[in-house]
C-alpha cells in the first residue's frame, strides 16, 4: 500500500513539474498571473532575473502615423504647461508618431479594454513633474470614453486620483520627485534624508498597479538644488556625488518595496529617465518639427545604469520599462517656447523667451509610454 501512495505522489509531482517547466517555455505563458501576453511577447528588464527576450520594446524606430493623436488636445484634464496647440505651436505633426518596436508591434491604446482591466483596481504614477506629464496623458486615453458625471478628480494631500466610477477604478498620481523625504528643518535648511521614505511611501500602500520614476532631480546642482544638505543617519553632508546620492536613495526605496509590498497583490514598475533636448548644435527644441533619425553616439544615462543596478538587488519582481532611447530621437515633442500662450507682440520675438525641452507637448510622447505600460498590464 505504501509503495503504491509513494508511486502516485512521484506520478503527480513529475506531472506538476512537467506542466510548471512547459509554462515557461519561450511563449512565456505562466498562466493567470502572467504580465505578459502571447499575443504582446513583451519583456522588459527584471530585477534579480535575466528572462529571454522576445520583444524589446527600448529599441525601434518612430512612423508617422495619420491616425493619431489618439485624443484630442483640449482634453480638459491637461495643465496649461503641456497644451502646445493651444498655447500657440504653430505644427502639428509632432503628434503624429507611433513607436515601432523592431520585430513586433506595440498595441494601440484601447479605452474601453484598459478600464476593463482595472475594474475595481488602482494605479498610481509616482514621481516628478514628467510623471505628472504621464498622468495627464494616461486620463487623457481613457476620459473619452466615460460619460459626464460618471468621472472626477480627487485630491489628498500629495496625491490626486481620476475616478472611473463606473468601473470602481481610479487613475492616481502621487508627487515624489525623490521619492526618499525632502524636509526643511530648523533654521530653514532643506534636507534630504536618504535613508527615509515612509512619509511619501504610505500613499503607495494598497494601490494594485504602481509606476515609479526618480531621475531629474537628483542632478540639479547650485541654484537648481532643491536641498542644502544631504543626510543619512545622524550624518550630515554638505556635498556627495550625484549618482552615490542617487544610489543610496533607492536602496532605499528598494528595500522599502521589498519588505512591505506583495507581489500577490501589486505589480511594480520603474520608468526610466526621460531625456531632456538642452544642448545646442541642433539639438536644442525650438522650432524642431522632426525626430531625430540617428544618434552620433548613443549615449546611455549615469542614472539608468543605477537604476539598474539596484533593480537587479531586488528580491520584489519590479519591471523596468525603458523609454530613454526612445523618448531621446523625439527633440521636437516638447513645449519649447509654447509652454504658455502669448499675445501677438510676444510671437514675433520667440527667440527671447526660455524654452523647456524637459517636459513634453500632449497629445505626444507619453501617449507611447502609456501604450507600452497597456500592454505590460
Amino acid at each position: 500500500m505504501a509503495r503504491v501512495k509513494l508511486q502516485l505522489w512521484f506520478f503527480f509531482f513529475f506531472n506538476f513539474f512537467l506542466c510548471f517547466f512547459h509554462g515557461l517555455s519561450s511563449e512565456f505563458e505562466v498562466g493567470d498571473g502572467s504580465w505578459l501576453s502571447e499575443e504582446d511577447g513583451v519583456v522588459m528588464v527584471q530585477s534579480g532575473k535575466n528572462l529571454p527576450k522576445k520583444c524589446d520594446f527600448s529599441s525601434g524606430k518612430w512612423v508617422f502615423d495619420q491616425s493619431y493623436p489618439l485624443y484630442e488636445s483640449t482634453c480638459p484634464y491637461l495643465s496649461t504647461a503641456v497644451t502646445c496647440q493651444k498655447n500657440g505651436r504653430p505644427d502639428s505633426d509632432y503628434q503624429k508618431w507611433r513607436w515601432k518596436p523592431n520585430g513586433c508591434s506595440i498595441p494601440r491604446f484601447n479605452a474601453l479594454k484598459f478600464l476593463a482591466k482595472m475594474r475595481n483596481k488602482r494605479i498610481m504614477l509616482v514621481g516628478d513633474s514628467i510623471m505628472r506629464n504621464q498622468w495627464e496623458s494616461l486620463v487623457c486615453l481613457v476620459q473619452g470614453v466615460i460619460p459626464t458625471g460618471r468621472k472626477r478628480v480627487t485630491y489628498n494631500g500629495p496625491t490626486m486620483a481620476f475616478h472611473a466610477m463606473d468601473f470602481e477604478t481610479s487613475i492616481e498620481f502621487a508627487w515624489a520627485p525623490l521619492l526618499v523625504e525632502l524636509k526643511k528643518e530648523s533654521g530653514k535648511k532643506r534636507i534630504l534624508h536618504l535613508d527615509s521614505i515612509e512619509d511619501n511611501a504610505r500613499y503607495w500602500r494598497g494601490v494594485n498597479f504602481l509606476v515609479f520614476d526618480s531621475a531629474h532631480w537628483w542632478t540639479h546642482t547650485d541654484k537648481w538644488s532643491s536641498w542644502d544638505y544631504y543626510m543619512e543617519g545622524q550624518s550630515l553632508y554638505k556635498s556627495m556625488n550625484p549618482m552615490i546620492a542617487y544610489q543610496k536613495g533607492l536602496t532605499t526605496w528598494a528595500k522599502w518595496v521589498d519588505l512591505n509590498l506583495d507581489p500577490r497583490q501589486t505589480r511594480v514598475f520603474f520608468r526610466s529617465m526621460s531625456p531632456r533636448h538642452n544642448r545646442e548644435n541642433g539639438w536644442k527644441c525650438y522650432n524642431q518639427k522632426q525626430p531625430l533619425t540617428a544618434f552620433s553616439h548613443p549615449h546611455v544615462p549615469q542614472q539608468l545604469l543605477v537604476l539598474q543596478g539596484v533593480l537587479k538587488r531586488m528580491r520584489f519582481p519590479v519591471y523596468l520599462q525603458d523609454v530613454t532611447t526612445l523618448s531621446a530621437f523625439r527633440r521636437d515633442g516638447h513645449p519649447s517656447v509654447y509652454r504658455r500662450a502669448m499675445g501677438q507682440e510676444e510671437k514675433q520675438h520667440l527667440k527671447n523667451f526660455s524654452s523647456d525641452c524637459s517636459h513634453w507637448c500632449l497629445p505626444g510622447v507619453p501617449d507611447i509610454w502609456n501604450e507600452m505600460l497597456s500592454a505590460l498590464l
